[in-house]
């Protein structure tokens, strides 16, 4: 049904729309189809578009764009969901939530023929054969072909096994049949109810049905003890132990735990990703991830929806109990919703939101690659968003003070931009108004120098600044920047070394990043940076005073022989050290006498 919205009110249009469940469809002046919904009731749900105060600027300018409505009733909730799914795919609306996926799946097919083959296929054809899957890996479905036919070797020939070939013996062994693949059913070698029990136990294990298979093999294997075929227990005995191997290491929960399907939701930014498992006895059969991209802001219940509908959908699920994080906004009849809290159902949900979370740290890190920049504009923006900052840090700063024993005070100045070192803006500074150690005074005095100097050239100023220590040099810093009248056009935080915590100027309660976030793991390397930066300038500085101070006392060596020295022994201890004879070659036998005699008195 079409309803023409600019030519009459809304009040008149809503007025005759029924109070069904269903989907409607909002179409713009070219009679394209902007936007697809679903309802319980469809009348509620278009009214809410028109009646109330839209805060999502999107929303607002779809609805100013809106020229038709259309919508179709369906019976249940359900459906409108399944209807609204195939109405997307089709239509792909430019507001709706769109899913980024478009694979075609492999399948395992038991083929409808005599002494039936089990292959891998990815044509699902009406043909009367049985189909299990679909599967989202081929390697899992190669490995566990590789199981089954190394269990039950059955024939992988494209020959047209009738009973009148057979008889006519138009067939000749093939490889298979010499090593043990295949028991050559082609020359009558086995019957066709043997192998097509053989069948019947494959199609079991696809099933997950694995304990009742395994079962068989263990009562197969007993019997043909007891009646001292030896030959073939021990066949059977092997048979049994693959089966058991197998089942143990797919196993994770009680095998009570059947026919479940498992959905969790995780979230980046504009992007939801929504993982899929499907449990038989205790063991994961099906594991799947979609992405969907939100265009406005959706209610996560409603994606979720969604995502559960559009998976049983594909992987043709028809599971009674559906495991989640939170209920999703549909009712499936045949169906009930549990959200766990602890136990082997737990156990699932948390192995699923970690296959989702690995599944979008793997797509982000496809995306990093193919743009380096956008991993930078990832972390710098979570940055933001924990520090509360007023805009995206492109260009941080980060300062160490550097002493030991009071001794030669140094401070440093690290500069990181887009979430990288930018080493030819590093600075370090010879503390200059300071007597003694005092950390306080010295970062005060090495951030007023820093910022004077880039207000005198006109410079570009940081978009945050961090301090390497705790509250009292974080408040000289803030002085400093107070005293420059840069005291909140520039974010400032301070990081104590002890717990990590973060401070911030007039905050007595510091905050504490978690020990994962790349935010924290930032801010650690600036702090680490600036205090290896430091430290190198501090020991060269205090080393080259020591070498410069015991050379330049000695008379009789000047600036040339002590450059020539320096040159080849680079430090004082190793002079003392060198042969005799290698100094008089150096600087001649006068001089040498002068400076080994210098260097034994000291």
């Amino acid at each position: 049904m079409t309803i023409m919205s600019n030519e009459q009110n809304f009040s008149t249009i809503l007025s005759v729309i029924p109070e069904q469940p269903g989907c409607y469809m909002y179409l713009d002046e070219t009679d394209t189809i902007i936007y697809v919904g679903k309802a319980k009731n469809l009348k509620k749900r278009v009214s809410s578009y028109f009646n109330k105060t839209i805060d999502n600027p999107k929303t607002r300018i779809m609805i100013r764009k809106i020229r038709n409505i259309r919508y179709l009733v369906v019976e249940s909730e359900e459906d409108a969901f399944l209807l609204e799914n195939s109405l997307i795919k089709k239509h792909k609306p430019r507001y709706n939530i769109m899913l980024k996926d478009d694979k075609t799946y492999p399948w395992i097919v038991v083929k409808n023929e005599p002494f039936p083959r089990v292959f891998l296929t990815r044509q699902k054809l009406n043909d009367k054969s049985r189909y299990y899957g679909p599967y989202t890996s081929v390697n899992s479905i190669k490995y566990l072909l590789r199981l089954l036919t190394t269990i039950y070797p059955i024939r992988n020939r494209n020959y047209a096994l009738t009973n009148e070939n057979i008889a006519n013996k138009k067939f000749r062994v093939c490889l298979q049949y010499h090593i043990k693949r295949c028991l050559a059913p082609c020359i009558a070698n086995q019957t066709e109810e043997d192998y097509n029990n053989s069948i019947r136990a494959i199609e079991e294990i696809l099933k997950g049905n694995i304990r009742a298979v395994s079962r068989q093999i263990y009562d197969g294997m007993m019997r043909f003890s007891k009646n001292l075929q030896f030959e073939e227990a021990e066949w059977m005995k092997e048979r049994y132990r693959i089966l058991e191997n197998y089942s143990s290491k797919s196993v994770i929960v009680h095998p009570s735990l059947n026919n479940i399907d498992v959905f969790s939701y995780d979230e980046y930014e504009q992007s939801v990703y929504i993982n899929y498992l499907h449990i038989a006895s205790g063991t994961i059969v099906q594991g799947y991830t979609i992405e969907y991209k939100v265009q406005l802001d959706e209610p996560k219940e409603q994606i979720l929806g969604m995502g559960i509908v559009e998976l049983r959908s594909r992987f043709h699920s028809t599971a009674s109990e559906i495991i989640v994080p939170f209920v999703p906004d549909i009712t499936i009849n045949s169906a009930i919703f549990t959200i766990p809290q602890r136990g082997d159902k737990r156990k699932l949900l948390q192995l699923s939101e970690k296959n989702a979370q690995q599944y979008k740290i793997d797509q982000l890190k496809q995306m990093e690659k193919l743009n380096p920049t956008q991993r930078a504009t990832r972390i710098l923006k979570t940055l933001q968003n924990d520090l509360h900052l007023k805009e995206m840090p492109v260009y941080i700063e980060c300062f160490d003070n550097s002493n030991i024993q009071g001794t030669n005070p140094v401070s440093a100045c690290v500069v990181f931009k887009m979430a990288k070192p930018a080493k030819r803006d590093y600075r370090h500074f010879n503390i200059k108004t300071v007597i003694g150690p005092d950390d306080f005074q010295s970062m005060y005095e090495t951030v007023s120098r820093r910022y004077r100097r880039l207000l005198d050239e006109e410079q570009p100023l940081p978009q945050l600044i961090v301090i390497d220590g705790g509250k009292g040099q974080l408040h000289a810093a803030v002085d400093a920047l107070k005293d420059l009248e840069l005291y909140g056009k520039i974010s400032i935080i301070g990081i104590a070394k002890r717990l990590e915590e973060i401070y911030f100027p007039e905050d007595s309660i510091p905050l504490y990043l978690d020990k994962n976030s790349e935010s924290l793991k930032l801010i650690q390397q600036l702090r680490d940076e600036a205090h290896r930066f430091g430290i190198t300038f501090h020991r060269n500085k205090r080393s080259k005073q020591q070498v410069e101070s015991e050379l330049d006392s000695i008379i009789g060596i000047g600036k040339v022989m002590k450059d020539r020295l320096l040159q080849k022994y680079k430090s004082v201890k190793r002079i003392k050290e060198a042969p005799k004879e290698e100094i008089v070659e150096l600087i001649g036998k006068n001089k040498a006498e002068i400076l080994m005699k210098s260097l034994e008195k000291n």
